[in-house]
């Protein structure tokens, strides 16, 4: 199975922070590159034809969180792991999930899966 544990992307990467575009471009270009090492890292397997991004978001406490606002958030990280595995990520359905556990920090755990041809 293709997966991969992600760090919780920064928080001037929400689209509620109310950050200067350059300090969230930062973060976002940072976010990107450590996802794309750890995707490398963990010798994930570049899908064939369209695949199936399963993320499941490990928060670093019990706060009430929006699942669209999540997936916004993780967009440079999206974009990490097509870079490491070298494809355009307009190939990935996603299904998102938020965990009722919490971590230190958070996480993002990250499933690719093959989605099969429909003929």
């Amino acid at each position: 199975m293709n997966a991969v544990t992600l760090p919780w992307p920064p928080a001037a990467c929400s689209p509620n922070a109310r950050v200067h575009w350059s300090k969230k471009s930062r973060a976002a270009r940072a976010y990107r590159a450590a996802c794309h090492l750890l995707a490398k890292q963990a010798g994930m397997q570049t899908p064939k034809g369209e695949a199936l991004l399963i993320l499941e978001f490990v928060p670093p406490d019990k706060r009430r969180r929006d699942d669209d606002n999540l997936l916004a958030m993780f967009k440079a990280g999206r974009d990490g792991l097509a870079d490491a595995l070298g494809v355009d990520d307009s190939i990935f359905a996603t299904q998102i999930r938020l965990s009722k556990e919490t971590t230190k920090g958070g996480a993002v755990r990250v499933r690719i899966e093959a989605l099969a041809e429909v003929a």
